[in-house]
């Protein structure tokens, strides 16, 4: 699935290829229209996006709680729905009805996704799940792959949405089901007397998410230096 979006470079607007081929892409933006022709005429893309941290905050605070008790993370789960609709919907909502902002929009909307996925990472690796350094490991892993989708804006004008067909409604969806897990097993160590199963699945993961980086660095590379070949100077 491509969509087309607007962005800044320099000094004029360049299209920019949205692509994404996650699982849920068609069946969630069926969702999001229906969704987007019943909003009230009041409710505005930026106020979607505060609904998205808040939903954040949600999240982080449930996973801070939990060392309290196991029932807190039901916080976090309900934090997971109410950061999607918040963060799906504002520029959907924008789309819908033809009021985009693509400089603002694009700024606005990936700051506030790095600063929600930072505060829902670390409030994992501060509860008693997950090491925070474990933790710490995936976030490395997401900030990597932010990094290579801002650079293939600038050098490709395509910005990627998804990798090996999940995007962030299926990871969503993983951290759910990874917190639903927390909640019946409990955070007793199984490995090295330290490490949980949830460590190793978090580790698994951020580890995944650097190799994803590597594998799209170089072939991002090979594509740019077929595009652009290396100019041999004359004898």
């Amino acid at each position: 699935m491509v969509r087309r979006d607007g962005a800044e470079n320099g000094t004029e607007t360049r299209a920019i290829d949205r692509i994404q081929v996650n699982l849920l892409a068609r069946s969630e933006r069926r969702l999001l229209n229906w969704l987007c022709a019943r909003m009230p005429n009041w409710l505005m893309p930026d106020m979607l996006t505060a609904v998205g941290m808040i939903g954040a905050l949600m999240v982080f605070a449930g996973y801070c709680a939990s060392n309290l008790g196991d029932n807190w993370l039901w916080i976090s789960i309900a934090g997971y729905f109410v950061q999607w609709f918040g963060d799906s919907m504002d520029g959907s909502l924008a789309r819908f009805r033809k009021t985009e902002r693509p400089r603002y929009g694009y700024f606005l909307d990936h700051s506030c996704d790095g600063l929600a996925t930072t505060l829902v990472v670390v409030g994992i690796g501060l509860s008693r799940y997950v090491l925070l350094e474990v933790a710490l490991i995936a976030l490395v892993g997401y900030l990597l792959l932010s990094i290579h989708a801002f650079l293939a804006v600038r050098v490709l004008g395509e910005m990627k949405l998804s990798y090996a067909y999940a995007g962030p409604t299926e990871l969503r969806f993983m951290l759910i089901g990874l917190t639903l897990a927390m909640i019946a097993a409990g955070s007793q160590p199984v490995l090295l007397g330290v490490l949980t199963w949830f460590d190793v699945f978090v580790g698994s993961i951020g580890l995944l998410l650097i190799v994803f980086f590597v594998l799209q660095t170089l072939r991002t590379a090979r594509r740019l230096a077929v595009d652009e070949p290396a100019i041999r100077m004359p004898r």
